[in-house]
Parts: C-alpha cells; sequence; structure tokens
C-alpha cells in the first residue's frame, strides 16, 4: 500500500495541508537566509547545506554574508578569502564553485529559472529546486537526504535508497506532494521536517503530522527505511606532511592543487610513501618520497626528518592516517612569496591563519605552533 492510497482510504487532508499547518507552528522561521530571503542568500545557503547539517551552517553564513553582503562583493573577492571562510566547513569543490558561479551571475545576471540555475557550477537538480522555490515561490520538487528518508518511509519505498530506479520513485512521490502555492513555505518544511521530527536515528512519529497514512509507521518499519546497500569498509590512506622551516624561522606552506582533496586550499607539502615492497624497505620507500618532494625546490636539508606529530582525518571514502616531519633547511636563496608558495615566521601564524584556507587538521596543528612553548 502506498501513501496516496492511504489518504484517499481515510479521507484525510492532503499531505501538504498537514505539513504546512505543522510548519506554521513548529517549523524554523527564522533561519538567517530566510530574513530576507533572497535568491543570493538562498543559493549561498543551500550550497553550503550540502552534506553539512543547519546547525553548523549558521555562523558560517553569517560569517560569509558579513563578509561579502552582495553578489558582487563575492564574484570580487579572491578564491583565496572564499576558501578562508570557508575553511573547516569541508567539501571545498563547493567554495570553488560558489565563487566560479558568482563570477558567471556577475555578468550574466541572477537566474530565474530552473535550467538556468543548473546550468551554474555546484548547482544540481535538488539545489536548483530549492532555490527556484523558496527564492522565487515557483513550484519545484527538492529531494535532498532528508526528504529522501521522509518519503521512502512515507510511501513504504524498500528498495535501497542509492538505486537509480529508487531515486525516480522517491522523486514521483516528493513531486505529487508537492503543492502549487506557499512553495518557499513547503520546501522549508519538508526539510524541517526529515531534520526534526523523521531524523535518521529516533523519529518522533507521536509528533509527526503525516504519521496516521505513513506507511512504514504503520507497518513499524521506520527503523528499517530507507534500506540501503551494504557499505563497504573504509579504506585508509597513508600520507605525510612536511613542516619545512628555514634558519631564519620561517614555515614554508603550499597551495594544493585546484582539484582534488583539499583543493585550492594552502597547505604543508604532502607526500605519499612508495608502497614498501616496491623498494623493499619501507623506511627506504618514505626516505625516497620525501627526497622526490623536496628536490624540486633544491633545499639545502639539514640533519635528518623528524616526526612531531600525526593525526587521523575522515573523508567520505576513506580514513586518512598523516604524520608530520620536521625538515629543517638553509635559509632558501628563493624563500620568496609565489602565487603557490608563501613563508611565515612562527610569531606571525596567529594573525595569518584566518586569512588562509587550510585544511582543519592541517588549521590545527599550525594554531598549536604558534603557542609559544613554556620553558
Amino acid at each position: 500500500m502506498i501513501a496516496h492510497e492511504i489518504q484517499t482510504a481515510t479521507n484525510q487532508p492532503v499531505f501538504s495541508e498537514r505539513l504546512l499547518a505543522w510548519f506554521d507552528v513548529h517549523g524554523r522561521h527564522d533561519l538567517p537566509w530566510q530574513q530576507p530571503r533572497t535568491a543570493y542568500r538562498v543559493w549561498i545557503s543551500e550550497v553550503m547545506l550540502q552534506q553539512t547539517q543547519v546547525a553548523t551552517v549558521i555562523d558560517y553564513f553569517n560569517r560569509f554574508i558579513q563578509r561579502f553582503p552582495q553578489l558582487g562583493d563575492l564574484a570580487a573577492a579572491p578564491l583565496d578569502d572564499v576558501l578562508a571562510l570557508w575553511s573547516g566547513l569541508g567539501y571545498y569543490a563547493r567554495a570553488r564553485n560558489l565563487h566560479a558561479a558568482a563570477r558567471v551571475m556577475a555578468a550574466e545576471g541572477i537566474p530565474d529559472s530552473l535550467v538556468h540555475w543548473l546550468a551554474l557550477p555546484g548547482v544540481g537538480a535538488s539545489t536548483a529546486a530549492a532555490i527556484m522555490a523558496q527564492a522565487f515561490d515557483a513550484p519545484a520538487t527538492i529531494l535532498d537526504g532528508n526528504v529522501k528518508r521522509v518519503m521512502a518511509r512515507h510511501a513504504g519505498i524498500d528498495t535501497p535508497i542509492e538505486q537509480a530506479s529508487t531515486i525516480q520513485a522517491l522523486y514521483h512521490v516528493a513531486k505529487s506532494h508537492t503543492p502549487t502555492t506557499r512553495l518557499a513555505d513547503y520546501t522549508q518544511a519538508i526539510m524541517d521536517l526529515g531534520a526534526t521530527l523523521c531524523t535518521r536515528g529516533q523519529a518522533n512519529c507521536a509528533r509527526c503530522p503525516v504519521s496516521t497514512d505513513c506507511v512504514a509507521y504503520l507497518t513499524d518499519q521506520v527503523a528499517q527505511l530507507p534500506t540501503r546497500r551494504a557499505r563497504k569498509p573504509i579504506p585508509t590512506r597513508r600520507a605525510i606532511f612536511l613542516h619545512i622551516e628555514d634558519d631564519a624561522g620561517r614555515l614554508m606552506l603550499i597551495r594544493r592543487p585546484p582539484s582534488g582533496i583539499w583543493g585550492g586550499l594552502w597547505c604543508l607539502p604532502e607526500y605519499t610513501p612508495i608502497e614498501a615492497q616496491e623498494l623493499q624497505q619501507s623506511q627506504h620507500s618514505e626516505s625516497a618520497a620525501r627526497q622526490a618532494m623536496l628536490s624540486q625546490w633544491s633545499f639545502a636539508v639539514q640533519g635528518e626528518a623528524v616526526e612531531i606529530a600525526a593525526f587521523e582525518h575522515r573523508f567520505t571514502h576513506y580514513l586518512l592516517n598523516a604524520t608530520i616531519e620536521r625538515v629543517r633547511v638553509g635559509t632558501y636563496s628563493y624563500a620568496q612569496d609565489t602565487p603557490d608558495v608563501r613563508w611565515f615566521h612562527v610569531c606571525d601564524l596567529p594573525a595569518a591563519l584566518p586569512q588562509l584556507g587550510l585544511p582543519k587538521p592541517i588549521a590545527r596543528f599550525l594554531a598549536d605552533c604558534s603557542v609559544p612553548l613554556e620553558e
């Protein structure tokens, strides 16, 4: 039995009416991007909310809007400024795409149709629909993670949520519930329902405005839905970062390549040890890889590399197991800033760090480095 059949049998108000009545009383009406709810502010918030919870986004959004109150401010800013404000929020491709899209819109105008939003970097179908609904009150159907969960439970869809056929079925159900009026409120309401009541863990079905015809609730399958494919174990990847310090006490940071993990951020130079079996012994492997990294700058290395820190950082698809090694080098005759290399004296780090886009674990390490050691 699907949700529509249950509604007809019990002659209840339609899904959207019940949801909006609940939203009027219990929904979130004071989120910073709602006041005012302009296309620019909604777009910023929706990109930040990709893979990130509202509670985390709020402070980042407020700082971002304070620095870039208008589209032109964001489009004119250097990418480094954007990445610095994004630092710690993760998924940094979002920031690069946001900046690129701002420049497109500054030249061509803010879109007012779904198809034109979809043409912008970093804007997918659900994000475009959320922008159209919330900024323009236009009929558009969103299908983010919260909405997928609500629809899978309400309609009793029990095929793996990652499957293309499941996503298509969920979209049709979501579209059938989307009203023709109050689109902005409805879009926020369905996201609020998934975020506050129909949660991944302990769903609060007793307070849910649509539980009376929810298939999962009526058949005691709330904890089982939505279903997912069995997840493979997350692999571990090893990396070593170099704390390169010269005789003058200056620390070297480099800009990472624009694509890939932490793309475009400032970071300690990184190398991945060659697999031990390729060079017989792991210590030789690390030494060779380190030397290959350092050789590109022709440093006069003083002494041996010394491990000074270690950390783990979880990405979506793997666990990074990292160590940080200190390498002392002679005063580098070419130690001047370039677009991709910058040198900082340790005493200058406290002022410099907030201005740089840095990976969170590296920023934490450098902040600790900038604190003088007690004698």
